[in-house]
């Protein structure tokens, strides 16, 4: 009797939760550990708390010297440049180069820096700034200060390879969900696709909206989670790359994609966008589909989405 086994884990800060759908339990645990020693082995390359981390070599030889990297970091590094210039630098790597002091997102921020100071903290943030040696699988950054991180792709990333692993390992249907950032594989035990529901920016909790889904990806960007009120305004932690500012007037970006990589790296960019330059963008991708919900609670969709 096929049943979904669940296992949820702490990993790469956020919390994991993995599902596959099995008549052995013991089998399913086993397969699920597996997965998570897979995720465990991406964190080490990406994270920044750890001093040998490649991601911290990486920003450690800033403006210094070219640093030899695994051939999957750097692969990860080549296609989210590509992002970078689909999105025209909305979505960007290097945006670790911003000053903390400029943002800590506490309570305690009162007022936003001045538009002259916020511009000069984000000078760093440029991903053609980011030069990559196939020869040597080397990566520099040109300038002193810069730092990449992989806050916006790597949770896609391992969920991806971690479902990878599975489908090999001979699960035939299951969900890696990363905080949100989730792909699916398969049908439920029932035959049926799996039910994703769509979080309600208001209510973190409770979803506005399900997708029937197999073999999607889905990633949520919102600014429910983490924002400051000036003077009675949210700002969301999403800072645009090019003015230093915080984005407004969008609590959340859902995209849909056949790849957990590719909507978790585009959630961000088409908050940073706006709503039209972002769904026009989307709209001109093959297989990509945005749900986008405005401060007003109004709901836009790219041209191939329905919602129920």
């Amino acid at each position: 009797m096929e049943r979904a086994f669940k296992r949820t884990e702490r990993l790469m800060g956020n919390s994991f939760e993995l599902t596959i759908v099995a008549d052995d339990e013991m089998w399913a645990q086993q397969k699920m550990e597996m997965a998570v020693n897979e995720i465990r082995r991406i964190e080490k390359l990406f994270t920044t708390f750890d001093e040998s981390s490649q991601t911290n070599r990486i920003n450690a030889n800033a403006g210094i010297a070219p640093v030899k990297v695994d051939l999957e970091v750097y692969q990860l590094i080549e296609r989210a440049m590509r992002i970078s210039s689909i999105t025209d630098g909305a979505f960007d790597l290097t945006y670790g180069s911003v000053d903390k002091k400029l943002w800590n997102f506490d309570r305690t921020m009162d007022r936003l820096p001045d538009a002259e100071t916020a511009k000069s903290m984000v000078r760093l943030i440029n991903y053609q700034n980011i030069i990559l040696n196939p020869e040597n699988c080397t990566v520099m950054l040109k300038e002193k200060g810069m730092r990449i991180g992989f806050g916006g792709i790597g949770k896609g990333y391992a969920a991806e390879m971690a479902k990878a692993l599975l489908k090999k390992e001979g699960a035939q249907s299951g969900i890696v969900n990363a905080s949100g950032d989730l792909t699916t594989w398969g049908n439920q035990p029932n035959g049926e696709p799996w039910t994703i529901g769509i979080s309600n920016p208001d209510h973190a909790k409770t979803p506005f909206s399900y997708l029937n889904v197999t073999d999607m990806a889905i990633a949520t960007s919102g600014n429910y989670e983490k924002f400051i009120k000036i003077n009675g305004k949210k700002y969301s932690h999403t800072i645009n790359p090019k003015t230093g500012l915080p984005v407004t007037g969008i609590k959340s970006v859902t995209i849909i994609s056949p790849n957990a990589e590719i909507a978790d790296a585009m959630a961000t960019p088409v908050t940073i966008m706006g709503i039209s330059a972002g769904l026009d963008m989307i709209n001109q991708i093959n297989y990509l589909g945005c749900i986008i919900i405005d401060d007003n609670n109004k709901i836009y969709t790219s041209k191939n989405i329905n919602l129920k």
